[in-house]
């Protein structure tokens, strides 16, 4: 079936399709940001577009623990009032946004930009585990919290994990499981995060 939008300016159409490149924007909400857009003053929208290519441009990732930054340490590896002796191992830079919401952990982090999962290709290797490995080794770290997503996927990769940091002298622990089986911790309620994280648990591996 033919979506498509019949307009009558061409730079509106064009408009038009490259918003409907943002995740779940169809062609009537493209087209009603752009017919905003067109009512806004024109310094409005330049900073708009500006903030954007800066944005693209110039943000760096952590290179302690991968999180999206204005300099090459994040303001949270980079902060001295965080507790350095836990580390809390997350798929993706949104699970740090989500947990830090909660006001409830106020350890570092580490990014693993993903999860283990042979259906999409995704194996060990394509993920950031060695750098974890080389913190564990290096850093103060006392304890390993893995706050993946509770599907078969995230299990996979804790018990993964686990057993790459298992003969390291670490607490290694999880998430309690407020979080349901299947719930991404994107999506999950500050509360629930929040007492999920407070009544974390020693990680069992299921042998």
């Amino acid at each position: 079936m033919d979506n498509r939008v019949n307009l009558t300016s061409s730079l509106l159409e064009n408009a038009v399709e490259q918003l409907t490149m943002l995740p779940g924007i169809g062609k009537k909400s493209a087209l009603r940001f752009a017919m905003h857009l067109l009512n806004q003053p024109i310094e409005n929208v330049e900073k708009l577009g500006q903030s954007i290519i800066k944005l693209r441009r110039e943000i760096k990732y952590c290179s302690n623990c991968n999180m999206i930054s204005d300099s090459p340490l994040c303001s949270l590896c980079s902060d001295k009032k965080r507790d350095y002796s836990i580390i809390c191992v997350v798929e993706s830079i949104r699970d740090v946004i989500s947990i830090e919401k909660t006001n409830e952990y106020r350890g570092l982090y580490h990014v693993l930009g993903g999860i283990i999962s042979p259906m999409d290709g995704i194996s060990p290797s394509d993920l950031k585990i060695d750098n974890l490995i080389s913190r564990a080794s290096k850093e103060p770290v006392k304890e390993i919290l893995l706050a993946l997503s509770a599907s078969m996927e995230g299990e996979t990769t804790s018990f993964y994990l686990y057993r790459k940091l298992k003969d390291f002298p670490v607490k290694i622990s999880v998430i309690a499981r407020g979080v349901g089986f299947g719930d991404e911790l994107e999506f999950t309620d500050e509360l629930t995060l929040g007492k999920s994280i407070i009544n974390r648990q020693p990680f069992i591996p299921n042998t």
